[in-house]
C-alpha cells in the first residue's frame, strides 16, 4: 500500500520528503503516526489493510479513534487511508492537501467519491 501511495503523490509533484515508519498492526497507526509528527512531519498518511471479520472492522474503528485523537492534539492532518477487502482501492490527497488546497476546495460538498460513484451535491430546498 505505501508503494502504491507514494508513486502517486510523486506521480502529482514535488516539493516534499517522505518518511516512512511501518507499525506492526493497524491499531499501531496512532503511535506511528505521533513518531512521525514528532520527527517534524507536517502530515502523516496512515495507511493500513481490514479484514472481512466483525473483529477487523472494530480494530479498523479503534485505530480511527486513535488517529483522530492523535491529529487533534498535534493540529496536523492524518488521512487515514483504510482499505476494506471488500471495497475499491481509494486514491490519496495528501498532495492536494499540501500544495493544492484550493482545488480539495473546490471539491469540498460536491460528493465526489474516490473509488465509488459520486454521491453528488447536497441538495438543500423546502422542507
Amino acid at each position: 500500500m505505501a508503494s502504491a501511495a507514494i508513486d502517486e503523490l510523486r506521480k502529482q509533484g514535488g516539493g516534499f520528503v517522505i518518511e516512512r515508519y511501518t507499525v506492526p498492526g493497524i491499531k499501531d497507526l496512532a503511535a506511528g503516526a505521533r513518531i512521525l509528527f514528532d520527527r517534524g512531519c507536517d502530515l502523516v498518511l496512515a495507511l493500513g489493510m481490514v479484514g472481512r471479520q466483525p473483529v477487523d472492522k472494530d480494530c479498523a474503528l479503534a485505530a480511527d479513534f486513535g488517529l483522530q485523537a492523535v491529529q487533534a492534539n498535534v493540529g496536523r492532518h492524518i488521512l487515514g487511508v483504510m482499505v476494506h477487502e471488500e471495497e475499491a482501492y481509494d486514491e490519496v490527497n495528501a498532495y492536494d492537501l499540501l500544495f493544492r488546497p484550493d482545488a480539495m476546495r473546490a471539491r469540498a460538498g460536491t460528493g465526489q467519491r474516490e473509488g465509488f460513484s459520486d454521491a453528488g451535491p447536497l441538495k438543500v430546498g423546502d422542507r
